[in-house]
């Protein structure tokens, strides 16, 4: 079997049970080692050796960021025990060659975030400004900062999925009519909001929301005036919400009334405004300093802790001071149990 034929038919099996943007992300990563493979003239899986994949970590290490040679390489590292494992197409542990790169957490993430000091001044900005609250885009940023929620999952939510009188939404798994979650079924979660977001949101919902369905009949929560948003159009969205000459004046010298930034087409290239994945960042971020337990963190948003503190949490080392002292307060009570004086079974 050739790499190519391998290729294709792991990222066949692989569809029954991966989102398609997962799909579409390991397509390209094997892309890259199926062509190297063609250039050097491996003919077949099988001839395959250690000493192939310790060069093509080297070629790679050569030209990508360290975070993304991790991810090509625990691609290449899952792809290589499916042709073991299921295959019994390549010699026995050639996935074991496959070098994964020990990064420090500033490696792998990004640190441009949507800081806590801005979100807020952003939502404060929203909430009194009579003329734009409860509009649109303070939805939005409501949502996406205090869920903590994907790009997708934010898209995916439905009026029906708003529960006002219980101050909670629901993020529910509907692939058959355009809205899948990323981990499926396993990404369906309540989230309990604050009183004032949800109070946004009615608001949002009986006076701003587009009275529209989509194609399937459903009623998506963030509208346009033509049904539910694409992803990008989500993105686009986030960039021009999170734009600070919205309350203060432009950090970058910009005259707002004149700014190209300010056109729809252009909002990303403001160095300041945020994309959704960087409010979530800010936002987990945010929820660890607030003294939620990182499994409680984890659960609302989705992830696990692992993935947090790896990729989500970019808390200052004052932060994560705070946090330690905070945890070492709360626990005071468990230690005083182990006082000798005060132990009753002697």
């Amino acid at each position: 079997m050739s790499v190519r034929k391998a290729v294709e038919r792991y990222l066949r099996r692989r569809r029954a049970d991966a989102t398609e943007s997962s799909v579409k992300a390991w397509k390209y990563r094997l892309k890259l080692f199926t062509e190297w493979t063609e250039g050097i003239g491996i003919e077949a899986v099988g001839e395959l050796r250690p000493y192939d994949i310790d060069e093509y970590f080297d070629l790679r290490s050569g030209r990508v960021a360290p975070a993304t040679l991790e991810s090509e390489m625990w691609t290449l590292k899952t792809f290589l025990r499916y042709l073991e494992e299921q295959l019994d197409a390549v010699e026995d542990d050639l996935s074991d060659a496959v070098r994964i790169p020990d990064l420090d957490a500033e490696d792998r993430s990004d640190d441009t975030t949507l800081r806590s000091e801005d979100a807020f001044a952003l939502l404060d900005h929203y909430r009194d400004d009579e003329t734009v609250r409860a509009r649109r885009s303070h939805a939005f940023l409501e949502l996406a900062w205090y869920t903590g929620a994907r790009q997708g999952g934010l898209r995916a939510l439905d009026v029906r999925d708003v529960h006002v009188n219980e101050e909670y939404i629901e993020f529910r798994h509907r692939p058959d009519t355009g809205t899948p979650l990323k981990n499926k079924i396993h990404g369906e979660r309540p989230i309990a909001l604050p009183s004032a977001v949800m109070d946004v949101l009615a608001e949002y919902i009986r006076k701003e929301r587009h009275d529209v369905t989509d194609e399937y009949g459903r009623q998506p929560l963030l509208t346009s005036s033509k049904g539910r948003p694409t992803n990008n159009t989500v993105r686009n969205w986030s960039y021009m919400a999170t734009q600070p000459c919205l309350h203060s004046a432009c950090p970058h010298g910009k005259n707002r009334g004149t700014c190209d930034w300010r056109a729809y087409t252009h909002a990303s290239k403001c160095p300041s405004s945020r994309s959704p994945h960087k409010i979530r960042t800010g936002s987990i971020t945010w929820q660890l300093n607030r003294g939620l337990p990182p499994e409680v963190v984890a659960e609302r948003v989705n992830a696990s802790v692992s993935v947090i503190e790896d990729h989500y949490d970019w808390a200052t080392q004052e932060e994560r001071w705070r946090r330690r002292r905070d945890r070492m307060e709360s626990r005071r009570q468990y230690v005083d149990q182990l006082d000798l004086e005060e132990n009753d079974d002697e």
